[in-house]
Protein backbone atom coordinates (compact mmCIF):
# COMPACT_ATOMS: atom_id res chain seq x y z
CA UNK A 1 0.00 0.00 0.00
CA UNK A 2 1.41 3.45 -0.74
CA UNK A 3 1.03 6.38 0.68
CA UNK A 4 -1.92 8.45 0.67
CA UNK A 5 -3.81 11.37 2.61
CA UNK A 6 -7.79 11.75 2.09
CA UNK A 7 -9.35 14.08 3.45
CA UNK A 8 -13.15 14.86 3.94
CA UNK A 9 -14.03 18.40 1.77
CA UNK A 10 -10.76 17.95 -0.42
CA UNK A 11 -11.32 13.87 -1.79
CA UNK A 12 -13.76 12.93 -3.91
CA UNK A 13 -13.65 9.42 -2.57
CA UNK A 14 -14.73 11.21 1.37
CA UNK A 15 -17.67 12.84 -0.62
CA UNK A 16 -19.95 10.03 1.24
CA UNK A 17 -18.19 10.28 4.72
CA UNK A 18 -18.31 13.44 6.29
CA UNK A 19 -17.12 11.44 9.44
CA UNK A 20 -14.03 10.72 8.45
CA UNK A 21 -12.15 13.80 8.57
CA UNK A 22 -8.92 12.19 7.14
CA UNK A 23 -7.52 8.50 6.33
CA UNK A 24 -3.80 8.44 5.47
CA UNK A 25 -0.23 6.50 5.11
CA UNK A 26 2.41 7.84 5.44
CA UNK A 27 6.07 6.18 4.50
CA UNK A 28 8.77 7.95 6.41
CA UNK A 29 12.55 7.44 4.97
CA UNK A 30 14.29 9.60 6.76
CA UNK A 31 14.29 11.53 9.92
CA UNK A 32 12.16 15.14 9.08
CA UNK A 33 12.44 18.16 11.28
CA UNK A 34 9.75 20.42 11.92
CA UNK A 35 7.40 17.46 10.59
CA UNK A 36 5.14 16.44 13.29
CA UNK A 37 4.30 19.53 15.66
CA UNK A 38 1.82 19.14 18.71
CA UNK A 39 -1.80 19.52 17.79
CA UNK A 40 -5.44 19.56 19.07
CA UNK A 41 -7.69 18.60 17.18
CA UNK A 42 -12.07 18.21 17.80
CA UNK A 43 -11.94 14.35 16.55
CA UNK A 44 -10.44 10.76 17.76
CA UNK A 45 -7.82 10.15 16.06
CA UNK A 46 -5.99 6.68 15.59
CA UNK A 47 -2.59 5.92 14.56
CA UNK A 48 -1.40 2.84 13.38
CA UNK A 49 2.46 1.69 13.39
CA UNK A 50 3.74 -0.40 10.76
CA UNK A 51 7.45 -0.04 10.92
CA UNK A 52 9.76 2.13 13.03
CA UNK A 53 9.80 3.02 16.69
CA UNK A 54 8.26 6.72 17.16
CA UNK A 55 8.20 8.71 20.42
CA UNK A 56 5.25 10.63 20.78
CA UNK A 57 3.58 12.45 23.09
CA UNK A 58 0.12 12.39 23.94
CA UNK A 59 -1.83 15.16 26.42
CA UNK A 60 2.04 15.95 27.10
CA UNK A 61 2.81 12.66 28.55
CA UNK A 62 5.63 10.52 26.70
CA UNK A 63 5.26 7.46 24.82
CA UNK A 64 6.78 5.05 22.94
CA UNK A 65 4.87 2.96 20.05
CA UNK A 66 6.31 0.01 17.86
CA UNK A 67 5.41 -1.90 14.78
CA UNK A 68 2.06 -2.97 15.86
CA UNK A 69 0.88 -0.72 18.27
CA UNK A 70 -1.65 1.88 18.19
CA UNK A 71 -1.74 5.32 19.37
CA UNK A 72 -5.20 6.64 20.64
CA UNK A 73 -6.16 10.45 20.74
CA UNK A 74 -8.91 11.73 22.35
CA UNK A 75 -11.01 14.73 20.71
CA UNK A 76 -8.91 18.05 22.22
CA UNK A 77 -6.09 16.35 23.41
CA UNK A 78 -2.35 17.39 22.63
CA UNK A 79 -0.81 14.84 20.60
CA UNK A 80 2.72 15.29 18.44
CA UNK A 81 6.68 14.70 19.12
CA UNK A 82 8.23 16.73 21.35
CA UNK A 83 11.17 18.02 19.17
CA UNK A 84 8.50 18.01 15.64
CA UNK A 85 10.73 15.67 14.15
CA UNK A 86 9.70 12.67 12.12
CA UNK A 87 11.11 9.74 12.57
CA UNK A 88 11.58 6.81 10.08
CA UNK A 89 9.25 4.18 9.82
CA UNK A 90 5.72 4.23 8.40
CA UNK A 91 2.14 4.38 9.73
CA UNK A 92 -1.35 4.53 8.89
CA UNK A 93 -4.33 6.31 10.65
CA UNK A 94 -7.69 8.01 10.45
CA UNK A 95 -9.41 10.82 11.97
CA UNK A 96 -13.10 10.33 13.17
CA UNK A 97 -15.26 12.67 13.79
CA UNK A 98 -17.56 11.36 16.63
CA UNK A 99 -21.04 13.41 17.66
CA UNK A 100 -21.53 13.81 22.14
CA UNK A 101 -24.10 12.80 23.73
CA UNK A 102 -24.41 13.18 27.52
CA UNK A 103 -21.38 14.10 27.61
CA UNK A 104 -19.46 11.71 25.67
CA UNK A 105 -18.54 10.82 22.14
CA UNK A 106 -20.11 7.65 20.50
CA UNK A 107 -20.68 6.75 16.63
CA UNK A 108 -23.60 8.58 14.57
CA UNK A 109 -26.21 7.87 12.84
CA UNK A 110 -24.22 6.38 9.86
CA UNK A 111 -23.41 3.39 12.69
CA UNK A 112 -25.36 0.31 12.71
CA UNK A 113 -24.47 -0.49 16.32
CA UNK A 114 -27.93 -0.48 18.78
CA UNK A 115 -28.02 2.94 20.97
CA UNK A 116 -27.14 0.79 23.82
CA UNK A 117 -23.77 -0.57 22.05
CA UNK A 118 -23.20 2.79 20.75
CA UNK A 119 -23.29 4.71 24.21
CA UNK A 120 -21.35 1.74 26.01
CA UNK A 121 -18.53 2.36 23.46
CA UNK A 122 -18.72 5.72 23.63
CA UNK A 123 -18.59 6.03 27.45
CA UNK A 124 -15.50 3.24 27.27
CA UNK A 125 -13.45 5.91 24.48
CA UNK A 126 -14.36 9.00 26.69
CA UNK A 127 -13.21 7.31 29.71
CA UNK A 128 -9.87 6.63 28.24
CA UNK A 129 -7.05 6.65 30.18
CA UNK A 130 -4.45 4.26 28.14
CA UNK A 131 -3.51 6.07 24.56
CA UNK A 132 -1.08 3.53 24.03
CA UNK A 133 -2.63 -0.01 22.53
CA UNK A 134 0.14 -3.09 22.31
CA UNK A 135 0.32 -5.55 19.13
CA UNK A 136 -3.13 -4.69 17.87
CA UNK A 137 -2.42 -5.22 14.46
CA UNK A 138 -6.12 -5.76 13.58
CA UNK A 139 -6.57 -1.85 13.68
CA UNK A 140 -3.73 -1.99 10.44
CA UNK A 141 -6.09 -4.22 8.67
CA UNK A 142 -9.30 -2.60 9.05
CA UNK A 143 -7.81 0.96 8.11
CA UNK A 144 -6.73 -0.68 5.15
CA UNK A 145 -9.79 -2.72 4.31
CA UNK A 146 -11.45 1.09 4.56
CA UNK A 147 -9.16 2.64 2.19
CA UNK A 148 -9.60 -0.28 -0.05
CA UNK A 149 -13.59 0.21 -0.26
CA UNK A 150 -12.67 4.02 -0.66
CA UNK A 151 -10.80 3.49 -3.46
CA UNK A 152 -12.40 0.68 -5.42
CA UNK A 153 -16.17 1.91 -5.05
CA UNK A 154 -17.84 -1.54 -5.59
CA UNK A 155 -21.46 -1.96 -4.64
CA UNK A 156 -22.36 -1.12 -1.45
CA UNK A 157 -19.26 0.57 -0.30
CA UNK A 158 -20.76 2.63 1.68
CA UNK A 159 -22.54 0.73 4.14
CA UNK A 160 -19.08 -1.57 3.79
CA UNK A 161 -17.01 1.09 5.03
CA UNK A 162 -19.07 2.44 7.93
CA UNK A 163 -19.30 -1.20 9.23
CA UNK A 164 -15.61 -1.44 8.97
CA UNK A 165 -15.46 2.00 11.41
CA UNK A 166 -18.10 0.34 13.47
CA UNK A 167 -15.88 -3.31 13.66
CA UNK A 168 -12.34 -0.62 14.32
CA UNK A 169 -14.22 0.99 17.38
CA UNK A 170 -15.71 -2.45 18.67
CA UNK A 171 -12.12 -3.75 18.44
CA UNK A 172 -10.32 -0.95 20.45
CA UNK A 173 -12.75 -0.78 23.68
CA UNK A 174 -12.29 -4.51 24.13
CA UNK A 175 -9.01 -4.02 23.54
CA UNK A 176 -9.18 -0.60 26.15
CA UNK A 177 -10.92 -3.19 28.39
CA UNK A 178 -8.44 -5.77 28.43
CA UNK A 179 -5.16 -3.97 28.72
CA UNK A 180 -3.35 -2.30 31.64
CA UNK A 181 -0.41 -0.14 31.20
CA UNK A 182 1.30 -2.97 32.89
CA UNK A 183 0.57 -5.43 30.10
CA UNK A 184 2.58 -3.96 27.46
CA UNK A 185 4.53 -6.75 25.88
CA UNK A 186 7.47 -5.02 24.98
CA UNK A 187 10.33 -6.81 27.00
CA UNK A 188 11.79 -4.96 29.21
CA UNK A 189 15.31 -6.05 28.80
CA UNK A 190 14.92 -4.22 25.50
CA UNK A 191 13.57 -1.29 27.62
CA UNK A 192 16.92 -1.77 29.47
CA UNK A 193 18.86 -2.02 26.67
CA UNK A 194 17.89 1.30 24.70
CA UNK A 195 19.16 2.98 28.55
CA UNK A 196 22.44 1.29 28.82
CA UNK A 197 23.26 2.14 25.04
CA UNK A 198 22.35 5.86 25.45
CA UNK A 199 24.23 6.11 28.64
CA UNK A 200 27.50 5.46 26.81
CA UNK A 201 26.63 5.89 23.07
CA UNK A 202 30.33 7.43 22.66
CA UNK A 203 31.37 3.48 22.85
CA UNK A 204 31.78 1.56 19.38
CA UNK A 205 28.65 -1.05 19.96
CA UNK A 206 28.99 -4.07 17.77
CA UNK A 207 25.78 -6.63 17.55
CA UNK A 208 27.54 -9.27 19.68
CA UNK A 209 28.10 -6.73 22.59
CA UNK A 210 24.51 -5.33 22.15
CA UNK A 211 22.49 -8.82 22.47
CA UNK A 212 24.47 -9.98 25.37
CA UNK A 213 23.30 -6.83 27.12
CA UNK A 214 19.91 -8.67 26.68
CA UNK A 215 21.36 -11.99 27.21
CA UNK A 216 20.55 -13.27 23.43
CA UNK A 217 22.30 -14.95 20.65
CA UNK A 218 23.46 -12.71 17.64
CA UNK A 219 20.43 -14.72 15.58
CA UNK A 220 17.88 -13.72 17.95
CA UNK A 221 18.71 -10.79 18.84
CA UNK A 222 18.82 -9.61 15.59
CA UNK A 223 15.03 -11.28 14.35
CA UNK A 224 13.90 -9.37 17.77
CA UNK A 225 15.41 -5.76 16.97
CA UNK A 226 13.88 -6.21 13.20
CA UNK A 227 10.21 -7.37 14.83
CA UNK A 228 10.05 -4.40 17.38
CA UNK A 229 11.60 -1.88 15.72
CA UNK A 230 11.51 -2.62 11.92
CA UNK A 231 15.09 -1.79 11.54
CA UNK A 232 18.72 -4.02 12.13
CA UNK A 233 20.96 -3.88 15.21
CA UNK A 234 22.86 -1.28 13.87
CA UNK A 235 20.67 0.87 11.85
CA UNK A 236 17.93 0.89 15.45
CA UNK A 237 21.68 2.29 17.28
CA UNK A 238 21.97 4.67 14.49
CA UNK A 239 18.97 6.17 15.02
CA UNK A 240 19.37 6.07 18.88
CA UNK A 241 22.45 8.19 18.24
CA UNK A 242 20.88 10.79 15.81
CA UNK A 243 17.83 11.49 18.24
CA UNK A 244 20.40 11.98 20.98
CA UNK A 245 22.34 14.06 18.71
CA UNK A 246 19.27 16.19 18.11
CA UNK A 247 18.76 17.24 21.11
CA UNK A 248 22.46 18.10 21.69
CA UNK A 249 22.95 20.24 18.95
CA UNK A 250 20.29 22.44 20.46
CA UNK A 251 22.74 23.53 22.87
CA UNK A 252 25.05 26.08 21.82
CA UNK A 253 27.54 25.28 24.12
CA UNK A 254 28.74 21.98 22.68
CA UNK A 255 30.49 21.65 19.58
CA UNK A 256 29.84 19.92 16.72
CA UNK A 257 32.47 17.74 16.84
CA UNK A 258 32.24 16.96 21.01
CA UNK A 259 28.69 15.75 19.90
CA UNK A 260 29.88 13.40 17.38
CA UNK A 261 32.34 11.83 19.25
CA UNK A 262 29.87 12.09 21.90
CA UNK A 263 27.30 10.00 20.39
CA UNK A 264 29.67 7.43 19.05
CA UNK A 265 30.59 8.15 15.29
CA UNK A 266 33.89 7.97 14.21
CA UNK A 267 34.49 11.86 13.21
CA UNK A 268 33.11 14.63 12.07
CA UNK A 269 32.63 14.22 8.86
CA UNK A 270 30.59 10.36 9.63
CA UNK A 271 28.32 12.49 11.76
CA UNK A 272 27.42 15.12 9.16
CA UNK A 273 27.11 12.65 6.38
CA UNK A 274 24.80 10.28 8.58
CA UNK A 275 23.13 13.11 9.57
CA UNK A 276 22.55 14.60 6.25
CA UNK A 277 21.36 11.27 4.84
CA UNK A 278 18.57 10.55 7.87
CA UNK A 279 17.19 14.45 7.98
CA UNK A 280 18.42 16.04 5.06
CA UNK A 281 20.33 18.72 7.39
CA UNK A 282 24.18 18.91 7.91
CA UNK A 283 24.23 19.33 12.17
CA UNK A 284 25.49 22.86 11.48
CA UNK A 285 22.76 23.61 9.25
CA UNK A 286 20.10 22.41 11.86
CA UNK A 287 21.35 24.22 14.84
CA UNK A 288 21.85 27.43 12.87
CA UNK A 289 17.62 26.80 11.97
CA UNK A 290 17.36 26.01 15.77
CA UNK A 291 18.71 29.20 17.20
CA UNK A 292 17.18 31.00 14.66
CA UNK A 293 13.84 30.36 16.14
CA UNK A 294 13.95 30.51 19.15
Amino acid sequence: MNQFVLQHGKSAEMLLFPHILELGMKKNGSIQLNMFPTTIMEGLRIYHIIEGRFEWHINHQPYVFYPGDVALIMPDIPFGCDNDVLKIGSFTWIHLALPKQDGHIQPGKWSGLSDSEAAAIGKILSLNNLPALSRFSEVGRIIKCIYTELSEMEVAFQARVNHQIDELLIQITRKMTQQTHSTRDFPKTFIQLEVLLRQDLSHQWTVEEMAGLVGMGTTLFTEKVKSYSGFSPINYLINIRISEAIKLLKRADITVTNIALDTGFYSSQHFSTTFKKLTGYRPSEFRKNHLRNI
